[in-house]
């Protein structure tokens, strides 16, 4: 079997044929080298530049927008302009919208548009003089597109909730969704989740589900730079999961801290004193060597009414005025709002009224934290990037780079001056990816940047599976790949914005997520000047050199008269047209213009020097694969075995599909030969060379676990299923003698169906996060902000079975920074309901896990026997020279059915994922900015609002 296995592959591939062509066309080609560290230098280069260009329309928006608001004049009854809003009004002129190409949606270059909350009243005051004053950047706007044709969305979004950006388009497009509802608010970077939260009696109700949904808002205004950590107290204060100090208030963190938060129940009697000391022995423990330094710290209280003030632990933790306490009387009720108001005044924070109805207003307490920013002027001002995440408006994966817009205006208290809004532009990643070519070091060669988190901005496997998920994607270049503690060395070193080289003898995973290799990498990296970023290009050994085509004059390449090409884009300033005889005559001209110089074409001539003979003798052949095989697993993995690699059709249930087994052989540097077999044929030819014995399974296995042969009719169906469904008993005992290692993966990007709670679950309030605009206007948009540390308390003073909840948070403001959260909900509390709430069946974002089976040793023959309760079943496996395939043989599976035959899952499946606890005591490396504005002398002291105040839009001091 073995043997003929290889002559045929040989045979059918014409892999001899296909040197000799290319030794009869040598002199057509010469060998090149690849220079990692020049390469990484000029797409580093290529990348700042684009970065620049960029950060220079951010600046030269945010100066206008400061002078435009600092020249305007108030005006107290402004008329509104009935073209400013989008809201459909018979006197409106409405612009004509054209499909264009750069942003793949309806467009209008001849004016701005203007989003507004649905929650916000269009003729207010404050929106009316926004719409007037912000009008002004339409003219900014267009300077700058015109100055760079380049520029995607350019946007203002307000401290407001307004959102002004240009070019102006349908905010949302009717023909693709005509009933979805816009919940968009640019005040808010992630709005809470519909989460349940389930207590016992007395302590369900909407006030509790205010709390719960306040604090959901409350965790999600934390970035990536923030620490948090949640503790709950009645008679002593418990940490309500298993982190013992605060922990990076990433997605994961922040979901586990939900779920601790929604289990938590009311009982005892509440210790204020407890709580708030447990609250500031955190904040004072954290450890400052996680890569941010302490800055704003920040404790808040949510309650329903309280008398305790707590005095002696204020003086004793906070004498100094260094920890800021914010107060938050939430739910409608006449409790005496003096004791969390003192709180508030006491320590530099504020005291606010939360109902259901101002549930959706952006965190007020960024206005006080943003002061220090605004005084700080310029030295605040440092252009910060944001998470990759999908646009809103159909961009496909971008970045946003945001800069913030200081109130500049003369008043008689300028020590309380406000944040404004934040100018934002988008970053394609299509538009840096093509500053990265490469396809002169072939498909297992690619470049990858990351941020100060480690996060990859740029990484073969950023691939989110849901395209239209719209939450931040934050993988973390250590599972982007398999990790191993060269690479987390890399890591640091890349962060810390070092230059360097290193060799890595490391496991790869196919593309395809099934199998896993052994093969050599060199990493190459270097920072991107005027950006925390870092890029890096990664190359096997194989990729050092690269074949380079002297094929220079016409009647040489004429004589290359077919092949197949990939879909690539080869000439990127030539347009298409929808008229393939303009298109043609369009064509004409522009190679006329231009000469063949582009290295793709070196690459093309090179395939087309090589295979022409080869593809001749198969032009009869009716091509129906893809031929960019750039991105094909087994062309990937052929690269790096110097073996055949048999790869079968992946299994499908239900399917009648045929089946096919691919073959590839990688030949010396440049390309690969494969033939792809009838499975139907060899599995007689199978079954006849191993005699049809019930009492005997011959079985071949490709290095991945899965079916590729068998002796029996009743597996045909099931060629390339994992073996492990199909004899579970055998497949363990085989990776028990180590002819199999196994490999466990997580795939953070994934999404799955959402969990349906049961009716008697409480569903939270809700709201849509759509991040175009959206790491704005919080305390985790300007990476150079703060770090806020914080504790949710959640308690009731007077009644046994209380609940207190202590939220440990760390927010980032100014640089590093901490809060703590406290709320209180009292056990006796309204019982209005919310449950009638329709819950969204959208996908959610999710962890999965797969497992990868491998050969780890290099022993061909392995036997023994596999033990059943009453039965044993003898087997022998033998690996087949030169092939990824072993043959294995035993005794039927129904000749002992006693045995196990649960099955040993390989695929995909849902996942909790890592032990956030274990990652909790060992946390990754990570960096953050320098500056830090937590206080600032010049700065007001508090403000303290109440629902109705809010309501009419003024503040009492």
């Amino acid at each position: 079997m073995q043997q003929e296995l290889v002559t045929l592959t040989d045979t059918a591939s014409g892999v001899e044929n296909l040197i000799q062509i290319f030794q009869s066309h040598r002199k057509y080609f010469s060998v090149g080298s690849n220079d990692a560290s020049q390469l990484v230098a000029n797409a580093a280069g290529n990348i700042e530049n684009l970065l620049a260009n960029r950060s220079r329309a951010l600046k030269t928006l945010a100066s206008a927008a400061e002078d435009f608001q600092m020249w305007h004049r108030w005006k107290n009854d402004p008329e509104l302009d009935s073209n400013d809003t989008e809201v459909k009004k018979p006197n409106r002129l409405y612009p004509e919208f054209k499909e264009d190409e750069q942003f793949r949606r309806l467009i209008s270059y001849n004016t701005t548009a203007v989003h507004i909350p649905t929650d916000i009243y269009e003729g207010s005051t404050i929106v009316l003089n926004e719409l007037n004053w912000t009008d002004a950047l339409e003219a900014v706007f267009r300077k700058n597109k015109e100055e760079d044709p380049t520029l995607l969305w350019q946007v203002f979004g307000s401290a407001t909730g307004l959102a002004r950006y240009f070019p102006a388009s349908p905010w949302m497009d009717s023909r693709k969704t005509p009933n979805k509802i816009d919940l968009y608010d640019v005040r808010h970077r992630l709005s809470p989740r519909p989460l349940s939260l389930q207590v016992s009696g007395s302590v369900s109700g909407l006030t509790l589900k205010l709390i719960h949904t306040s604090v959901n808002e409350m965790l999600e205004t934390l970035s990536d730079d923030d620490y948090v950590n949640v503790v709950y107290f009645n008679d002593k204060a418990v940490k309500a999961a298993c982190f013992q100090n605060l922990v990076q208030a990433n997605v994961r963190n922040k979901r586990f801290l939900k779920d601790a938060v929604r289990n938590i129940s009311a009982k005892g009697i509440t210790n204020y004193k407890g709580g708030f000391e447990l609250a500031f022995e955190q904040l004072s423990s954290l450890n400052v060597t996680q890569g941010r330094a302490l800055c704003n710290k920040i404790i808040m209280l949510f309650t329903d009414g309280g008398e305790e003030r707590a005095q002696e632990i204020f003086q004793k933790y906070n004498a100094d005025k260094k920890v800021r306490i914010f107060t938050f009387s939430v739910g409608q009720h006449n409790y005496d709002k003096g004791p969390i108001q003192w709180m508030a005044c006491t320590n530099k924070g504020t005291e606010h009224t939360r109902t259901q109805t101002h549930i959706r207003h952006g965190p007020e307490y960024l206005d006080v934290l943003g002061r220090p920013m605004v005084k700080a002027n310029n030295k605040a001002k440092q252009v910060q990037w944001t998470n990759v995440y999908q646009d809103a408006l159909e961009l496909g994966l971008v970045i946003t780079g945001t800069l913030p817009v200081f109130n500049k205006t003369n008043t008689k208290r300028p020590q309380n001056q406000l944040i404004l809004g934040v100018m934002a532009i988008d970053v394609s990643l299509d538009d840096i990816k093509r500053l990265t070519p490469r396809f002169t070091f072939g498909p297992n060669g690619y470049y990858f940047a990351i941020d100060p988190n480690g996060y990859v901005l740029l990484h073969p496997n950023l691939c989110p599976k849901n395209p239209k998920f719209q939450e931040p994607v934050t993988l973390d270049f250590l599972d982007a790949e398999l990790e191993d503690e060269i690479k987390v060395e890399i890591r640091t070193n890349m962060i810390n914005g070092e230059t360097g080289h290193r060799t890595v003898h490391t496991l790869v995973k196919s593309q395809d997520e099934r199998y896993i290799d052994r093969s050599e990498r060199s990493y190459t990296y270097a920072p991107v000047k005027g950006t925390d970023y870092s890029l890096a290009l990664v190359l096997p050994v194989y990729s050092l050199h690269y074949i380079h085509t002297t094929i220079g004059d016409t009647i040489t390449q004429a004589k290359c008269n077919l092949f197949f090409s990939s879909h690539r884009e080869y000439c990127k300033d030539l347009k298409p047209s929808k008229n393939n005889t303009e298109f043609l005559m369009d064509f004409n001209e522009y190679i006329d213009r231009k000469t063949p110089n582009n290295p793709l074409c070196e690459y093309m001539l090179c395939s087309v020097g090589m295979f022409a003979h080869l593809i001749n003798l198969y032009a009869g052949l009716d091509w129906t694969e893809d031929p960019e095989t750039y991105e094909s697993s087994f062309y990937k993995r052929s690269l790096d075995n110097d073996i055949y690699i048999f790869t079968p059709t992946p299994y499908q249930e239900d399917t009648n599909s045929k089946s096919i087994v691919s073959v590839c052989l990688s030949v010396c540097l440049s390309v690969f030969v494969g033939v792809k077999l009838d499975i139907s044929t060899w599995m007689t030819n199978f079954i006849n060379a191993t005699l049809k014995m019930n009492h005997v399974d011959c079985v071949i296995l490709d290095d991945g676990g899965f079916l590729v042969m068998a002796n029996r009719d009743e597996y045909i169906g099931q060629i390339g299923q994992f073996f492990g469904m199909i004899d579970p008993i055998l497949m363990v005992n085989l990776v028990n003698m180590s002819l199999f290692t196994l490999n466990k993966t997580y795939d953070y990007q994934s999404v799955c169906d959402p969990k349906r709670e049961s009716k008697g679950s409480a569903a939270g309030l809700r709201s849509v996060y759509v991040p175009t605009i959206a790491d704005i206007l919080n305390v985790g948009w300007l990476a150079s902000a703060a770090n806020v540390h914080g504790v949710f308390y959640v308690h009731n003073p007077y009644f046994a079975g209380s609940l207190t909840i202590c939220l440990f948070v760390c927010v980032r403001v100014c640089c590093a920074r901490a809060c703590v959260l406290h709320l209180c909900v009292r056990s006796v509390c309204s019982t209005a309901d919310t449950d009638d709430e329709i819950p969204d069946m959208s996908k959610e974002s999710c962890i999965t896990e797969q497992t990868q089976y491998f050969y780890d040793n290099e022993e061909k023959s392995f036997r023994g026997t596999l033990d059943c309760e009453n039965c044993s079943r003898m087997f022998h496996a033998e690996k087949l020279w030169k092939t990824n395939l072993v043959f294995v043989i035993a005794d039927a599976k129904l000749t002992c059915m006693s045995c196990d035959h649960k099955p040993l899952i390989q695929a995909e499946q849902p996942s909790e994922g890592p032990d956030p606890c274990e990652m909790a005591e060992k946390p990754r490396f990570r960096k953050g900015p320098d500056a830090c504005f937590d206080n600032n002398e010049r700065v007001g002291h508090v403000i303290i609002l109440s629902s109705s105040v809010f309501k009419n839009g003024n503040r009492q001091i």
